[in-house]
């Protein structure tokens, strides 16, 4: 059995001979893990199952770069300084004046996508995921800033009707786009909605506002016959079936400190495979390698049981997490 296979087979909720699993690190923990092995390539090595595609990055002014900003293809100029993986706004690009006009990059040009044979390629045997980061709620967030989006589900929703309807016209553009290659096997949209206790913006407005879009969006994905994925920080167990209804078939990342994942898995696992569950805020941050160990094993055990399940961290791994705790990890999904 491929990864692809296994892959394939949890998320038609059967039982495979393993779990099959998926580990992500941020920068600082890949560079003292590369230490740790003496080994630049060793993520190529621990056989994760799930790769990312995503369209290629725009060309980045090497001075700026050196400065530590990057902009997107969006306009939106990123100063990571600090946060080196994705950073934080520099410039919100949008507003009432440009609402309707503002350039978005062209869904279907070729230059954002010639890499994707190739990685397809070599890929072959995985799972394959084409990702969208900052798909759509946290799209709009970055060209106009929180807080007016925030403000304008209230006091001005025609401002945001027309810049969501937008966003939900450029990403189905996107989804065909990636519907043009079989080998892909499900469209991530990453867009985070969640806090540590519900939604940012609460559920009615994620109803009326996000919702509908979003069942657009994942109709087109399912018109190409992939699966429709999720990265979705926080406690947004209380939307599940509204996702589960309009068409999601993988959650990440399942995180263990905002939701009971044994219940979650109870209510809808035969109709929803979740991806993470590993804690990432406790257990590999603080706990010991035996505690790793320990919690691995119960996710493989209890969550992966019936399939439905793809083992990761619920995060990608952080620069705090002790070397032992990532490698111990690593080694307890390999032994399955």
């Amino acid at each position: 059995m491929t990864r692809k296979e296994r892959v394939k087979k949890a998320v038609q909720h059967i039982q495979t001979d393993i779990v099959p699993y998926s580990i992500s690190l941020t920068i600082p923990a890949y560079e003292k893990m590369k230490i740790y092995y003496n080994d630049p390539y060793f993520l190529e090595k621990i056989g994760n199952h799930i790769v990312h595609i995503s369209r290629k990055e725009p060309e980045q002014d090497p001075d700026l770069t050196k400065k530590g900003f990057y902009i997107d293809d969006f306009g939106v100029v990123w100063n990571r300084t600090v946060d080196k993986d994705i950073g934080i706004p520099y410039n919100y690009p949008v507003n009432e004046k440009n609402v309707e006009t503002y350039p978005f990059p062209d869904p279907f040009a070729e230059e954002y996508y010639k890499h994707i044979p190739s990685s397809l390629q070599k890929y072959s045997d995985c799972f394959i995921q084409a990702s969208i980061g900052f798909s759509f709620f946290e799209r709009s967030w970055t060209l106009v800033g929180m807080e007016k989006v925030l403000i304008s589900f209230v006091e001005n929703p025609s401002f945001i009707e027309t810049l969501f309807d937008r966003l939900t016209d450029w990403l189905i553009a996107v989804v065909r786009k990636f519907g043009e290659y079989p080998e892909i096997d499900a469209i991530r949209f990453g867009d985070d909605w969640g806090q540590q206790n519900g939604l940012i913006m609460g559920t009615p407005y994620w109803r009326k506002y996000i919702k509908p879009r979003l069942a657009k969006i994942y109709s087109e994905v399912k018109k190409y016959g992939k699966y429709v994925s999720i990265h979705s920080c926080g406690d947004i167990q209380e939307i599940l079936p509204d996702l589960i209804e309009i068409g999601l078939d993988i959650f990440n990342p399942f995180q263990p400190e905002v939701m009971d994942v044994h219940k979650m898995k109870e209510r809808y696992g035969d109709r929803l495979t979740f991806f993470g569950g590993i804690s990432l805020q406790k257990t590999l941050s603080f706990g010991t390698p035996e505690d790793v160990r320990k919690e691995v094993l119960d996710r493989i055990e209890r969550i992966g049981k019936g399939g439905g399940y793809i083992a990761a961290p619920c995060h990608d791994i952080t620069g705090d997490v002790p070397e032992e705790n990532i490698d111990i990890l690593i080694k307890t999904l390999q032994s399955q």
